[in-house]
C-alpha cells in the first residue's frame, strides 16, 4: 500500500501503473505509466480484471484510466489511486473507499449511493450528475471540486472539506455537516434544507463576513444559510 513508483521512462515523472506479478497479485517492481507503456492495451485489462476478481482492492495504482459501464459496489478500495481517471455510467453502491485519491477524475452519471469513504481526496475534480446520497463520507478533500446536478443528501459529512469548491444545482439536504468546510466556495442553487449548517464553517473567523460587515463577497455566514 502507497507504493508510488514513478514512470520507467527516465524523463516522465507520472506515476507508473500497478504491475502483476505471475500469480496475478500486485507487486511493488517498476513500470510505466498509461502514456509510455508498450501494451496498454494489456495494462488496462490486467487491471480491469483484477477489480472485477478481487471484493478488497489495496495499493492499486490506475492514474489516468478510464473506467465506463463498471460495476464497482460491494467492493472495498484501501490507499488505491485513481488520479485524473475518468468514470461515466459508474455504479458503485455500498463500495469502501480508505486512504484513496481522485485528485483531478472527472466523473459523469455515476453513483456512490450508501458509500463509506474516508480519508479520501477527490481535490480539483468534475462531478455531473453525481449520487453520493446517503452515505458516510468522513474527513474527505473535496477542495476545488465542480459539481453540477449531483446530490449528497442524507450524508454524514463531517469534518470534510469544499473549499473554494463550485457548486451548482447540488443538494446537501439533511446532511451531519459538523466541523465540514465550505470556505471561499461558489453555491448556485444549493440546498442545505434539514441540514446542521450552524457547525459547518462557511466563513473564516474574524472575516469581514463573520463580523457582520457589509461585502460584496458572495460567500454568507452560517446564520444565513438556508
Amino acid at each position: 500500500m502507497f507504493v508510488q513508483n514513478i514512470c520507467k521512462v527516465h524523463y516522465c515523472r507520472n506515476l507508473a501503473l500497478s504491475s502483476f506479478d505471475e500469480n496475478g497479485n500486485i507487486c511493488n517492481s517498476g513500470n510505466y505509466c498509461l502514456d509510455h507503456t508498450p501494451d496498454p492495451g494489456k495494462s488496462k485489462e490486467q487491471i480491469y480484471n483484477f477489480i472485477q476478481s478481487h471484493d478488497e482492492i489495496i495499493g492499486l495504482n490506475c492514474s489516468g484510466m478510464i473506467f465506463k459501464d463498471i460495476n464497482m459496489s460491494n467492493k472495498k478500495f484501501i490507499g488505491c489511486n485513481f488520479y485524473k481517471c475518468n468514470f461515466t455510467n459508474f455504479h458503485s453502491e455500498n463500495i469502501n473507499l480508505k486512504l484513496c485519491i481522485f485528485d483531478y477524475a472527472v466523473f459523469n452519471d455515476c453513483t456512490f449511493i450508501k458509500s463509506e469513504t474516508f480519508f479520501t481526496s477527490f481535490s480539483g475534480s468534475h462531478f455531473n450528475h453525481i449520487l453520493f446520497t446517503s452515505s458516510d463520507i468522513i474527513q474527505n478533500n473535496f477542495n476545488g471540486i465542480q459539481a453540477h446536478q449531483s446530490s449528497f443528501d442524507d450524508s454524514d459529512l463531517f469534518n470534510s472539506r469544499f473549499i473554494k469548491a463550485k457548486l451548482i444545482n447540488t443538494s446537501f439536504r439533511n446532511c451531519n455537516l459538523k466541523k465540514a468546510m465550505f470556505l471561499e466556495s461558489y453555491r448556485e442553487n444549493v440546498s442545505f434544507k434539514m441540514s446542521n449548517t450552524r457547525e459547518a464553517i462557511f466563513v473564516s473567523e474574524g472575516s469581514d463576513i463573520s463580523l457582520g460587515k457589509n461585502t460584496d463577497n458572495s460567500s454568507f455566514s452560517n446564520s444565513e444559510v438556508k
